[in-house]
Formats: structure tokens, C-alpha cells, sequence
């Protein structure tokens, strides 16, 4: 039984109003009793036949035949109205509210919920008239419970209330606010993506997503896009919060010591070890609803968002790069392990770049320290290895053919001498047999002239590493 039975069962067994399921070819799917009892028809007059043969007859409703065409023509619009409904002589008032019939994530009719308000407008003793409000409140209690079940699953709850709950939620426009930025990337996601199954890369991910998911929640955070394997998080809105930067730092610290379980949850299913980068920012933003009528998506806009954007793609796995900002609004908390200077396209001058290592106060949550110092110690090769590498823009391998010679290696770092022209934080892609890809974390200039000995974080190995590293280290 899929979801949406689910919710269509759910409405006729909870609901005492009229329910009625057009699909947009325009035959009635499902009438519940309700409905029957409120139109005056026998479930053979409407189930399985298009709605123009059954209401298209009698010129006296059409204000109600329009109100229906209305919505399935609209399709995205919620809309709700009140026309007159003639049952031969019987001349009744009817309160239609239509929402989306979906199947398999897609559009495929409406709903629409009947309410008999013809004795609620001839009401004239109080107490009749409040129970019948009661109800009809109970009715679209339920009816929002159904909605916020059914968008939750695509936005954050946070932001299904701010649409749902406030005067002002669908209206267009935004406001400025403070927040704090959180973009998250895995490392070597493309490379995976080139050998593994659809399926299982689709399943490994989702894993990842949903242990990250009770990280960022744990600590009032709100996804705003999934970006392939990347996230883009803020902290701090729609529901305001002082200390937005602390958790977001938090929130950071602890996704990166779950990747621990996520990694021993992907070695029982046969699936490679993931690593994660993570950058995060403080600043003003534009946030709100940002499209059309038709197509309406909850934004978050400004430079800010690109410098997150940015100071992530400094990192490698494991890391999380905090900016001046949010080092300062998290103050003496922030553990530090670390500082450098790097310049950003849209930043005027060179901004310091923290490394966090934890959060102290009320959170206190450290990373592990003992891996990364085994993987400081490089050992030497017995005979440099030569090699050919690659600028990498993005996604996408640059044209250009670089060579240069392996040095040394570590659990996951590399030194690597060449002449040619890398700066701090390039990513690039080695040829070794196989493809390897590498961060630029270190610049070590060797006195010899246009020659540079490079200091390589992996990001992504190859299926055969192991292999080539007990070649090159017996």
C-alpha cells in the first residue's frame, strides 16, 4: 500500500465532510458518503463517470461546475469558494476547498472537500452555530495535518510551518536577516558516482543524508536544497535564534563524528567510506519566497551564501572551515586547529580562514585528534615516482598536461615536486594507473628554480590505490 492510498484512506475514514477525488481527465475517481449524502447522488451516478456528465445538466449549478473547473484548469492553487447547489427544487449552500491528488510524486487530479454550510447560514441559535464551527475547524485541522505530513518530506518543518501557519507564509517577497550558512560537500562523490551501480549509489546516499539529517536537526538547523551530494543548511531562520552560529558550528562537529557510523554502516553493506568537507559563514542574507505564483521555492540569496560556498571548497575530508564571522560570534567556544589567509572572488583583500577542532560551553563536542596525527607521518619512496596530473575546474578535468614526482606518502596525503603552476586549494586529478584525487594543502618552495614541492590531501582513490602504494612501498 502505497502513501498516497494512505492519505486518500485516511480522508474517508476520518473526515465527516465530503470528499471527492477528480483525476484531471475529469472522471470522479472516489465520492466518500459524505459527499454523496451532501450532493444527493448514489455512488453509481459519479464513481468511474466524468464530471460534466453528471453536474453539466442542470444550468443552476454552474457556479459550482465552474468552481471545479477551476481547479483542475489551476492545478497548483489551493482554492476555496462558495456557490449555491440545486438538488431538484432543494436549493443548498456549499463550501468547496480543493487541494492536489498526487501519484508517484506527480500531479495526476484534485481533491475536493464538500462542506453543507446551507443550515449553518440559516443558524440563528449560538450554541448550534459554535458546534458546527467546532467541527469545521476539527475538519481543516485535519486537512493541514495531511498537508504538513505529505510537504514535510520535501521541506524542512520549519519551513512548512512559516507557509502554512503565518498570514503572510505564500506571499512573495523576503527580508533581511542574519544567519548563519552551512554548505556541505562529500569528497570524491564524482568518481563514485562513475563506478557504482545507480541503485546503490542512491541508497548510500540517502543513508548519509538521513544520519546527517538528525545532526542538523538536533541543532535547529534547516536544509534548504540537497545539491547532488552536497547540502546547503542555514541556521538561525526561519525561526529566529541568537546563538544560530554556536549550533551551526555544533551541528557541523557532530555530522562529522557520525560519519564514523555512517562509514561502518557502508563497510557491512559493501559500500566505500565516505568523507565530508564542511564550510560554514555568518552574515545578512535575503531570505523568503522567491518565483512565481506558480512555482514558488523558499530562497536564501547574497554573498553570503557564496563565500560558504567557497570556503567549503577549501576543505578536505573531515575538515570544517569557519569564517571571520562566525569565529567571532562563536567566540572563546570555537577550538581552533588551526589558521590561514586566503582571498575569495567577491571579497575584498585576504579574510583568515579557521579549521575548527570543536565547540566548548554548553555543546561540548571535540573531533578526534589521534587519526589525523597518524596520517601526518609521511615515509619517503625509495625512488620518486613520476607522474602526470590535471587542474580540475568543478567537476570537470582541465585540458592542460602537468608533470611532476611523488616524494612521499602518508595515510592520506602526498608530497609531490613539479614546475608547474598550482596555488593553494587547487584540486587536482593524478594519473597513477588509476585516478586520484587530491586538494593542494601545503606550498613548499625547494630553492631550485620553478620548482615547488606540493603537500596533496586525497579526496578521492582508486579502486587499485592499495595496490599501487605497496608497489611504490614494499
Amino acid at each position: 500500500m502505497d502513501g498516497h492510498q494512505t492519505i486518500r484512506e485516511s480522508i474517508i475514514t476520518d473526515m465527516s465532510e465530503g470528499v471527492m477525488a477528480i483525476r484531471y481527465n475529469g472522471i470522479i475517481e472516489l465520492a466518500n458518503d459524505a459527499a454523496l449524502a451532501v450532493l444527493e447522488k448514489k455512488r453509481e451516478e459519479l464513481t468511474g463517470r466524468s464530471f460534466a456528465s453528471c453536474f453539466f445538466d442542470d444550468e443552476r449549478n454552474d457556479a459550482f461546475a465552474q468552481t471545479v473547473l477551476d481547479a483542475i484548469y489551476e492545478k497548483r492553487r489551493r482554492m476555496e469558494s462558495y456557490v449555491s447547489y440545486f438538488c431538484g427544487e432543494k436549493e443548498k449552500q456549499l463550501r468547496v476547498v480543493s487541494s492536489y491528488l498526487r501519484e508517484n510524486g506527480k500531479l495526476i487530479g484534485i481533491i475536493l472537500v464538500l462542506s453543507d454550510i446551507t443550515e449553518l447560514n440559516r443558524m440563528r441559535d449560538a450554541v448550534k452555530a459554535m458546534e458546527r464551527i467546532r467541527s469545521l475547524n476539527e475538519q481543516l485541522e485535519l486537512r493541514n495535518r495531511l498537508l504538513k505530513e505529505t510537504f514535510g518530506r520535501y521541506l524542512s518543518d520549519d519551513i512548512v510551518r512559516e507557509i502554512l501557519d503565518t498570514p503572510d507564509g505564500m506571499k512573495m517577497g523576503g527580508s533581511r536577516r542574519r544567519i548563519t550558512i552551512m554548505m556541505s560537500d562529500l569528497r570524491g562523490f564524482t568518481m563514485m558516482c562513475e563506478r557504482m551501480e545507480p541503485e546503490r549509489l542512491i541508497t548510500m546516499l540517502n543513508h548519509y543524508f538521513a544520519e546527517m539529517y538528525e545532526e542538523i536537526s538536533r541543532y535547529g538547523g534547516t536544509i534548504i536544497e540537497f545539491l547532488g551530494d552536497g547540502m546547503f543548511i542555514i541556521f538561525g531562520a526561519p525561526t529566529p535564534c541568537e546563538d544560530h552560529a554556536s549550533n551551526a558550528v555544533a551541528a557541523a562537529v557532530a555530522m562529522q563524528k557520525r560519519m564514523k557510523y555512517v562509514n561502518e554502516w557502508n563497510e557491512e553493506h559493501g559500500f566505500e567510506r565516505l568523507s565530508m568537507g564542511i564550510g560554514i559563514n555568518t552574515d545578512n542574507v535575503i531570505l523568503g519566497n522567491i518565483g512565481s505564483e506558480r512555482r514558488t521555492k523558499y530562497g536564501v540569496m547574497g554573498a553570503a551564501v557564496n563565500l560558504a560556498g567557497r570556503i567549503e571548497g577549501c576543505t578536505t575530508g573531515g575538515q570544517i572551515l569557519v569564517s571571520p564571522t562566525t569565529r567571532a560570534a562563536v567566540g572563546k567556544d570555537l577550538i581552533v586547529r588551526s589558521e590561514f589567509s586566503m582571498s575569495f572572488k567577491g571579497v575584498r583583500g585576504d579574510i583568515t580562514i579557521s579549521e575548527a577542532g570543536g565547540i566548548g560551553g554548553p555543546y561540548g563536542l571535540y573531533l578526534e585528534e589521534e587519526e589525523k596525527k597518524e596520517q601526518d607521518v609521511f615515509r619517503a619512496l625509495p625512488v620518486p615516482c613520476p607522474v602526470r596530473f590535471f587542474k580540475m575546474d568543478g567537476k570537470q578535468v582541465g585540458e592542460r598536461e602537468y608533470r611532476g614526482e611523488l616524494l612521499a606518502l602518508s595515510g592520506k596525503r602526498a608530497l609531490l615536486k613539479t614546475g608547474g603552476e598550482q596555488s593553494l586549494f587547487d584540486n587536482l586529478r593524478l594519473d597513477i594507473g588509476g585516478e586520484l584525487d587530491v586538494k593542494v594543502t601545503d606550498l613548499l618552495y625547494t630553492g631550485e628554480e620553478d620548482k615547488r614541492v606540493l603537500t596533496l590531501t586525497f579526496t578521492a582513490l582508486p579502486e587499485n590505490f592499495s595496490e599501487w602504494k605497496r608497489n611504490l612501498m614494499p
